[in-house]
């Protein structure tokens, strides 16, 4: 028994992988771990010059009532826009995304499910009457917080 404390004690302090988890080691672990939902430095910096631009907006937020899970990175309730800025690995990039080669059997599904609820998420708050804007974490901050101006002034 106390082998079994002492193993599962490893992986809860991150000093060992979970045997037949996702992750291929403790470090890997810890590196997924360390990416937040919410808060990304992309996500960040649009929001600074967003807001330096005067608009204000939530953080995090479910546009839908009916489901929680889906939340937008930003959002302007009055205007009805839900905005995303997706990560290259976790949304699958078709310009940066390189597939690990470590459980690819988990990862490949993974990110596939990934895009396949962004694609769902943007039809369903579409037929809700909100409008999706979609960036990539490696787009110019400055040129998209431009297109969220742009498409914000228009819904007025």
């Amino acid at each position: 028994m106390s082998e079994l404390s002492d193993e599962v004690e490893a992986v809860l302090r991150g000093k060992r992988a979970m045997p037949g988890g996702w992750a291929s080691s403790a470090s890997a672990t810890a590196v997924m771990k360390g990416n937040g939902r919410r808060d990304t430095q992309p996500e960040l910096q649009v929001r600074r010059l967003i807001h330096a631009a005067g608009l204000r907006y939530r953080v995090d937020m479910a546009p839908l009532t009916s489901d929680r899970r889906r939340r937008a990175d930003i959002i302007f309730t009055r205007r009805k826009i839900a905005v995303f800025i997706d990560g290259c690995f976790w949304h699958g990039c078709p310009q940066h995304f390189v597939p690990p080669r470590a459980n690819a059997d988990y990862w490949q599904p993974k990110i596939a499910r990934n895009r396949e609820r962004d694609l769902e998420t943007t039809a369903r708050l579409v037929a809700a009457g909100w409008e999706v804007l979609r960036f990539w974490e490696h787009e110019d901050p400055v040129a998209v917080a431009h297109s969220i101006a742009a498409h914000y002034h228009s819904r007025a």
